[in-house]
């Protein structure tokens, strides 16, 4: 069995993060010492990826100059450049980035969340197109996204919780769409429909990075 691979969100703006994000894309804020998006590239590392995925947008030169081809952390780092289009959403991201993540399933990571949910490679069922991490919803998102019952992912049930931003894929969730800007959750829950979505529920620590004063509050966390 091939090696998954994963990807990390990183074209977004980060205008609520503004003035940080003015001169710095978001990934590479800076909290317990190194940027954000490290954090997610060693626990990749050290659950077995070796080949990940970064897409860019805002800023997005700043990435690569940065972190460069992934070797100090013993995994081989792929760019999917954005720049030209602007930001194109997350499904659109995604399709864009296609011929980098292959033919097999794949794990995507939003790279604005931070959270110890271990990301192993996961093996999606047979006729799954996405397996989906969901978590409590936090006080900013009270309503959640979706509802979770005996392993299966529904966008109507209740209770509802909050996708993580943490997701297993198959290509075939993208099949026939254009490149093109093009929003995840339309998919999903036509794939829910379809009784096609799997879910777990991960209740350690997850956090949204959404906000400076969040971001302060994760530095101080970590540095303790």
């Amino acid at each position: 069995m091939p090696t998954m691979k994963a990807m990390i969100l990183a074209a977004g703006h980060g205008t609520r993060m503004r003035p940080l994000t003015d001169h710095t894309p978001k990934p590479l804020l800076p909290a317990g010492g190194k940027p954000l998006i490290v954090w997610h590239i060693e626990k990749l590392s050290r659950a077995g990826f070796r080949d990940i995925v970064i897409n860019l947008a805002w800023l997005g030169w700043k990435i690569p100059a940065t972190l460069g081809d992934g070797s100090r952390w013993n995994v081989n780092l792929h760019y999917s450049d954005e720049q030209q289009e602007g930001a194109l959403e997350t499904a659109g991201g995604i399709i864009k980035a296609l011929p980098l993540l292959g033919n097999e399933p794949f794990l995507v990571v939003n790279g604005d969340v931070w959270c110890d949910y271990p990301c192993h490679p996961f093996h999606l069922a047979e006729h799954d197109l996405a397996h989906l991490v969901l978590v409590p919803n936090p006080a900013h998102h009270p309503q959640g996204d979706f509802a979770l019952k005996q392993g299966r992912i529904s966008s109507s049930d209740e209770p509802r919780y909050t996708f993580s931003g943490i997701g297993y894929y198959r290509p075939e969730l993208f099949a026939g769409l254009p490149q093109g800007k093009h929003p995840l959750a339309p998919l999903l829950r036509q794939a829910m429909q379809n009784a096609q979505v799997s879910g777990e529920y991960f209740d350690g620590d997850w956090r949204d990075i959404g906000t400076p004063e969040r971001l302060a509050e994760l530095d101080r966390d970590l540095s303790a």
